[in-house]
């Protein structure tokens, strides 16, 4: 008598195992194609650095950021403090540290709020045409016609200073594009036959939408947020020089420019450290992006 052990839980066990496998090997080509660009590689591994001192800030800066320290203000870069001291004594490197939370809490904010907003209007758009599209470009356009600093100005000044206003302002003017990019494909999508043999089998035009069109437009939105995190941490640094993001005396990498500005003749560190940490991430953003681009759109090879 033979006992067999293909038994269903054994099963899927196995399929689950199958499917692990697949996902890690995925995963591991996507590293690889990554790390054939170098600098997509190098944008990556900036990203992950900016994370990591983001989330072991209070262990990575010597010096707490709020503390003053006026015998030693202006204090050029040194053993003690890496980047010198601002006007108030307080260490640079230990601000510039913290400033990464407040840096990474907006761009992750925006682009959780700003990719379902823009998608969701663009393949509406698409998909149903007529007057829905109309309404919701002409919509679009008129956000599109600003230049989306002096936009996110009047929705500041309209709200009030403060790192949740920034948030939101950013995020109203930067969901046009891609609510535009998303539209676009699914115009290109829409008619496709696969879409016609779901619709002739008596899917929902909501099914459809979710089940067909949003998948393949992902990548494309994807890779735009990406490339637009960098134009999301300038104009949140220019936000908070102008004195409408996060308020004193939290160490904002904009805010720290302009409270130094008044030094920088004498004092370079003050404000050329700040500024370097926005120009060197808003560049590895841009690397990134474009590796992806790379990666997931088959248009781009």
């Amino acid at each position: 008598m033979t006992i067999s052990l293909d038994t269903p839980l054994a099963s899927q066990t196995r399929e689950r195992l199958a499917r692990c496998r697949r996902t890690g090997a995925r995963i591991g080509h996507f590293l690889w194609q990554m790390a054939r660009n170098p600098l997509t590689a190098i944008g990556g591994g900036i990203i992950l650095l900016l994370l990591i001192v983001a989330l072991f800030a209070p262990w990575i800066a010597p010096y707490h950021p709020l503390i003053q320290d006026l015998n030693n203000a202006l204090t050029p870069p040194n053993a003690q403090h890496w980047f010198g001291t601002d006007e108030f004594g307080r260490d640079i490197f230990s601000r510039l540290v913290w400033g990464a939370r407040i840096t990474l809490y907006i761009v992750l904010l925006v682009s959780i709020t700003v990719g379902p907003l823009g998608l969701l209007l663009g393949v509406t758009a698409g998909y149903f045409g007529g007057k829905v599209d109309s309404v919701l470009m002409r919509v679009t356009d008129i956000f599109i016609s600003f230049p989306s600093l002096v936009l996110a100005l009047a929705f500041v000044a309209a709200l009030g200073p403060g790192l949740e206003h920034v948030v939101i302002a950013i995020t109203l003017t930067a969901w046009p594009p891609i609510a535009r990019l998303a539209r676009a494909e699914t115009l290109s999508l829409r008619q496709a036959d696969f879409v016609s043999a779901v619709r002739l089998q008596g899917a929902s035009s909501l099914r459809i939408l979710w089940k067909h069109i949003v998948p393949l437009c992902l990548p494309s939105v994807i890779i735009r947020i990406t490339m637009n995190m960098a134009g999301i941490i300038l104009t949140a640094a220019g936000l908070g020089f102008l004195g409408l993001g996060a308020q004193p005396p939290d160490p904002e990498w904009g805010a720290m420019i302009a409270s130094g500005r008044t030094y920088m003749l004498e004092c370079w560190w003050v404000v050329t450290v700040p500024g370097l940490a926005i120009l060197i991430n808003s560049l590895a953003f841009n690397f990134l992006g474009d590796g992806l681009r790379d990666i997931l759109d088959p248009r781009s090879e």
